[in-house]
């Protein structure tokens, strides 16, 4: 009897053993890293290629009032936001000083007339007396001389004449620019429109030299407005006359706005070795919610593709960790998981990509398709790989 109770003690004894050792082995075998894959499916969306930049908004014309003589601002007619008329007077510079100009010209310009007709006076005395010398002499009753002075005076007298009439002509001239400049006093607004800054005072003085003073920015209308861009070099020629753009200003987050590009202008802009292109885009503005001035963060339509079959980004830069047991082809490639759970290559021809999503040309895929996109090791980062953002949990 002692010696079956021994033999079942040590019977229950080694399977407690086996036991123990059996759950052991599972519980490392269950712990140890695992390769895991986290898949992305294929799928079919619209695909848009955007130019992105930065611009700000002006109105499309805008008109600079200066003024082309000196003085002081006597009057000022309009202010900021100001709406305006064609012939307008806007500004009135002093006009003292000019009309004083216009009266000491005008005064000139009658002695001017009057030395004329005391020219006219003398040549016609200088005339009658040559041609009776010429008859006294001819008759020989005089010396020649005396018929030679009378000639002398008489040529003497025409040239007289036209002196005189060409200092008409300078002082009619000076008359003219002298009123010229009177009118020029007068500053009038050159077209219809909105006074959008103004840069003089009243009793301020502004002087006209080799630059033209700026006294009013006028925006001849507010709307039509256009947003001047700055475009990097590597995307400026994917920008096109006539695509579609839309952009945001900080004033209305959330809004969007859509406009055109009408020019894509030549000139480069080098700052800090940084080469961009002004590119222009006109757009409405009915409500005048667009001011000038305001910040634009622009996205310029490229092209787009409807519902076409597309990958993850993801997936196409996806290399196994492993070496794989087939041969990975050259050129594009995804790849996804066989029957067995290994990653096998599908070769691929690509089009369009906006950096998320690239659309496929060619290749043996489907909207079934679940592709890998990234290699996880280990059960719970496996798990962590299985679940989707909005938790649910994602087949491998």
């Amino acid at each position: 009897m002692m010696g079956i109770k021994r033999y079942l003690k040590y019977l229950v004894l080694g399977g407690i053993l086996l036991v123990l050792l059996g759950g052991g082995w599972w519980w490392l075998a269950e712990r140890r890293p695992r390769v895991r894959y986290q898949l992305e499916p294929v799928r079919r969306t619209d695909l848009e290629v955007k130019v992105v930049a930065n611009g700000t908004l002006n109105p499309v014309t805008t008109v600079l009032v200066g003024t082309q003589v000196t003085g002081m601002i006597k009057k000022i007619y309009a202010d900021y936001n100001s709406e305006v008329k064609k012939g307008q007077v806007i500004a009135q510079i002093d006009q003292a000083l000019f009309k004083a100009r216009v009266d000491q010209a005008q005064g000139n310009y009658q002695v001017a007339q009057a030395n004329v007709l005391k020219a006219q006076a003398n040549l016609e005395d200088a005339r009658n007396d040559y041609r009776r010398y010429q008859t006294l002499w001819q008759q020989n009753l005089v010396a020649r001389d005396d018929f030679d002075n009378a000639y002398t005076r008489y040529e003497t007298s025409r040239a007289e004449l036209r002196a005189a009439q060409a200092q008409v002509a300078q002082a009619a001239a000076n008359l003219k620019s002298a009123e010229t400049d009177l009118q020029y006093t007068t500053i009038m607004s050159p077209v219809d429109g909105v006074v959008v800054s103004r840069n003089v005072d009243v009793g301020q003085t502004v002087v006209a030299s080799f630059q033209t003073p700026t006294l009013f920015n006028i925006a001849q209308d507010l709307t039509k407005m256009q947003v001047d861009t700055s475009v990097d070099e590597a995307d400026i020629g994917k920008v096109k006359e006539g695509q579609t753009a839309t952009f945001m200003v900080d004033a209305y987050p959330g809004r969007s706005f859509t406009g055109q590009v009408t020019q894509v202008r030549l000139s480069p802009q080098t700052v800090q070795n940084v080469v961009t292109y002004n590119v222009v885009i006109e757009t409405e503005n009915p409500e005048f919610l667009l001011k000038p001035g305001m910040t634009a963060s622009v996205d310029i339509l490229v092209t787009r593709r409807q519902q076409v079959l597309a990958v993850p980004n993801a997936a196409l830069r996806f290399r196994p960790s492993a070496p794989a047991d087939v041969a990975i082809p050259e050129g594009s490639h995804v790849w996804r998981l066989d029957a067995d759970q290994r990653p096998v290559p599908v070769p691929l021809v690509t089009g369009l990509s906006d950096g998320q999503w690239t659309e496929v040309l060619e290749g043996d895929l489907t909207i079934a398709d679940q592709l890998i996109v990234a290699q996880i090791s280990g059960t719970d980062a496996a798990e962590q790989g299985r679940r989707t953002p909005g938790g649910r949990r994602r087949p491998f």
